[in-house]
């Protein structure tokens, strides 16, 4: 290579990754097409690239089933065509996260043992969103439909289950270990501490649209706090995670009724419970009328002082005008929202005669919209 075009070749890898107003070189060990590593930022709750220090906003879609109501794992193997295309219409409206959901019976084949053939998949799929520059958040130890449930699992103790949830997240951080596309590590969707005692088996809570999301980690309180049996949780998968990867970042997908006050509530207090965890994640649907109580719910979650990412949000009720508007509003305590995308392209949503369809069509177009709004610097009054 002459010096001529090695010249031309490092101002080609440095445009990769141009930032606004400026050119940003990668070092000599970044190659040109590596995605950067997400960090937590220095001093304040926010995300950055590294190299580079560049504000990274995750900005996204759960990607948890298809139309039809199935998971990923149940069409990821004769259907992978669906995956990539996918992957891409999501990429086209502007996500640079998808929130990726794994099953506890496609992961462990028995307690100790981790599935090799779900493993290798999950490869496939993170290779995938390496090639569509898209970061993974995983989410894991999904039980979403009971059918599927391993018997063994649910017949574990407390001890033996979280043993076997950190073979899991131990079995899938090391596949992923070296993977820069990975966002994050989510141990649990919607995790729950229980009060008292439930019966052998009642680890599920309530179904809703048939899927399973939310789950508890005791049986049992045994007049322990509740936020210290959550703290333990956290600290055990955390601990297993750490030992084949010290790089990238752990959550929770938290309930918006895990704060510590009157009524209902997970007993993952925040502010008790994200010593171990790099971010907090809030699921949080607007409702009409409730935008005030929404948002202060939003802001006790980031008094914390760690990033706070939206990691489930959607007009589910509410209106997609009144949906803009608590984006616009939560911009003061969240620094990241992940809403949803079910694999139908919006331009087939747009020709179907569903009104559900429309309304989605319809959401998916201003999601697209607002994704550069919501992703530049806000500002400070």
């Amino acid at each position: 290579m002459t010096a001529g075009n090695a010249q031309i070749g490092q101002i080609v890898r440095g445009l990769m990754l141009v930032g606004i107003g400026m050119i940003t070189f990668p070092p000599a060990w970044l190659s040109a097409d590596e995605m950067p590593w997400i960090a937590v930022s220095k001093g304040k709750p926010s995300f950055e690239s590294n190299p580079g220090g560049r504000p990274f906003v995750p900005w996204g879609f759960n990607y948890d089933h298809d139309t039809d109501g199935r998971l990923l794992e149940d069409y990821w193997e004769e259907n992978w065509a669906d995956v990539e295309s996918d992957f891409r219409e999501m990429k086209s409206l502007g996500a640079n996260v998808v929130r990726i959901h794994l099953q506890v019976g496609k992961f462990l084949s028995g307690p100790e043992q981790p599935n090799e053939k779900g493993l290798a998949q999950l490869a496939k799929l993170v290779a995938l969103a390496e090639r569509e520059r898209l970061y993974l958040d995983l989410t894991g130890l999904g039980c979403y439909h009971k059918q599927e449930v391993p018997e063994w699992y649910d017949t574990l103790n407390e001890a033996e289950r979280w043993k076997a949830q950190a073979t899991f997240w131990r079995a899938v951080a090391k596949q992923c270990a070296n993977s820069s596309s990975i966002f994050c590590y989510d141990l649990m969707n919607e995790p729950v501490v229980p009060g008292g005692r439930r019966k052998d088996g009642d680890w599920l809570g309530p179904p809703f649209a048939g899927k399973h999301f939310v789950q508890v980690i005791t049986l049992d309180q045994k007049e322990r706090p509740r936020p210290e049996i959550a703290k333990q949780w956290i600290h055990t998968l955390v601990r297993a995670i750490r030992e084949v990867d010290r790089r990238h970042l752990i959550t929770v997908g938290l309930v918006d009724w895990s704060l510590d006050r009157p009524g209902l509530t997970s007993g993952f207090v925040p502010s008790k419970v994200s010593e171990d965890l790099d971010f907090l994640c809030i699921h949080l649907y607007p409702e009409n009328g409730k935008l005030d109580e929404q948002l202060a719910t939003l802001k006790a979650f980031s008094a914390v002082g760690k990033p706070v990412v939206i990691e489930e949000t959607f007009p589910l009720k509410c209106s997609p005008a009144q949906m803009i508007e608590f984006l616009d509003h939560s911009r003061e305590h969240a620094t990241g929202w992940i809403s949803f995308y079910w694999g139908k392209p919006v331009e087939e949503l747009r020709k179907s005669s569903s009104i559900g369809d429309a309304i989605l069509a319809q959401w998916l177009d201003q999601f697209q919209q607002q994704g550069p709004v919501m992703q530049s610097p806000r500002n400070e009054k």
